[in-house]
C-alpha cells in the first residue's frame, strides 16, 4: 500500500496545479505565502540549474587538466621508450660493424 500513498500524492499534486494554473479567482483567494510558491520554486529551481551548470564546467576543466597532464606524461614515456630504442639500435650496429671489421681483417 505504500505506492498507493505516492500515486494518490501525484494525483492530488496534479489536480492541485492544474486548478491553480487554469483558475484566477482560487489564486485571488490563496493565502499570500502559497501565491508565490511558484516563483520561489522556480527561483531555488533556477538557481539549482546555475550551481548544476558552474560544477559542471569546474569539472569538465578539471578533467580537461588531468588529461593534458596524462598526454605529457605519456610523451614523456614514449620519448623516453624511443630514445631507449634508439641507443639498443645504434649499439646492436655498433656490435654488428665490429663483427664484420673483424672477419674482414681475418680474411684478408
Amino acid at each position: 500500500m505504500e505506492g498507493w500513498g505516492k500515486i494518490v500524492a501525484g494525483v492530488v499534486l496534479g489536480v492541485a496545479g492544474t486548478v491553480y494554473a487554469t483558475n484566477e479567482e482560487v489564486r485571488r483567494h490563496l493565502p499570500k505565502s502559497a501565491r508565490d510558491l511558484p516563483d520561489n520554486v522556480r527561483q531555488r529551481f533556477e538557481n539549482a540549474v546555475s550551481a548544476a551548470r558552474e560544477a559542471s564546467t569546474r569539472r569538465r576543466e578539471e578533467i580537461l587538466r588531468d588529461l593534458a597532464a596524462h598526454e605529457a606524461h605519456a610523451d614523456r614515456i614514449a620519448r623516453e621508450a624511443a630514445a631507449a630504442r634508439l641507443a639498443e639500435d645504434e649499439a646492436s650496429e655498433d656490435e654488428a660493424s665490429n663483427v664484420t671489421e673483424s672477419t674482414e681483417e681475418g680474411s684478408a
